[in-house]
């Protein structure tokens, strides 16, 4: 911001764009773009959104991870360069990511007993130091 205040004092003291771009360092036609925009920020349009490299192969990729979920993303690389892919790993590992079927979670089955019918126990050892002794350690 403070170059384009610069070049817009500069350019209102009358100075030509080569002797602006001469004195700021700059190129003639960054000078040019300052003074034309004046202080208002740049706007950039949004980048259309791209197929990604994946797009031909990812009928295929799909049709491998049903009928074999365990097949690793370097494998289906592995194939699909063989069919003329030549993306790299991280593009077909963020499809695999996200079109692979979730593994459902491990059932945990937990059991309940009455009271006083069951005992569970955490074994642990622990350095303490008693006041009957002091100075000595105890493993409890």
């Amino acid at each position: 911001l403070g170059d384009v205040v610069m070049i817009l004092d500069l350019h209102r003291q009358g100075l030509s764009l080569s002797a602006i771009a001469r004195r700021t360092g700059l190129d003639r036609k960054t000078v040019r773009t300052c003074i034309k925009r004046g202080l208002e920020p740049p706007v950039s349009a949004p980048r259309p959104p791209r197929d990604p490299i994946t797009a031909p192969w990812q009928d295929y990729l799909r049709q491998r991870l049903q009928a074999v979920p365990e097949l690793t993303a370097k494998r289906l690389l592995r194939e699909i360069r063989d069919l003329g892919y030549t993306g790299g790993y991280t593009a077909v590992k963020a499809y695999v990511r996200s079109v692979r079927p979730s593994a459902s979670p491990a059932f945990e089955r937990r059991f309940e007993t009455p009271a006083g019918r069951q005992a569970q126990v955490d074994f642990a050892h622990f350095r303490a130091t008693f006041t009957d002794e002091p100075g000595t350690e105890r493993v409890v």
